[in-house]
């Protein structure tokens, strides 16, 4: 796997793309420091995700479902974004 930090500026510059959970919910977010927000259907969602929160989840990489990561905040959004092909490239 590559360096976290390549992980991260891919998160950031997927920022504003649609992502899909696993059960189909489709999400934008954005990043506007060391953590992002997640938008579902126009709304924003109450919560920000770290960081942090993703440099964690990226130890259980490749996951099969987001509650392999019921341990790191907001699993079904980390998830849908680390699996994601934008992000994870060739990385797990």
């Amino acid at each position: 796997m590559g360096s976290f930090k390549d992980v991260w500026d891919r998160v950031e510059r997927c920022a504003g793309q649609t992502f899909t959970t696993a059960t189909g919910l489709e999400f934008t977010y954005r990043v506007p420091g060391n953590y992002l927000r997640v938008t579902r259907d126009g709304r924003e969602i109450n919560r920000s995700l770290s960081r942090t929160n993703f440099e964690k989840a990226t130890s259980a990489m490749p996951a099969e479902k987001p509650s392999d990561l019921k341990d790191r905040q907001g699993s079904a959004y980390t998830w849908a974004i680390l699996m994601d092909s934008r992000i994870r490239r060739d990385d797990w």
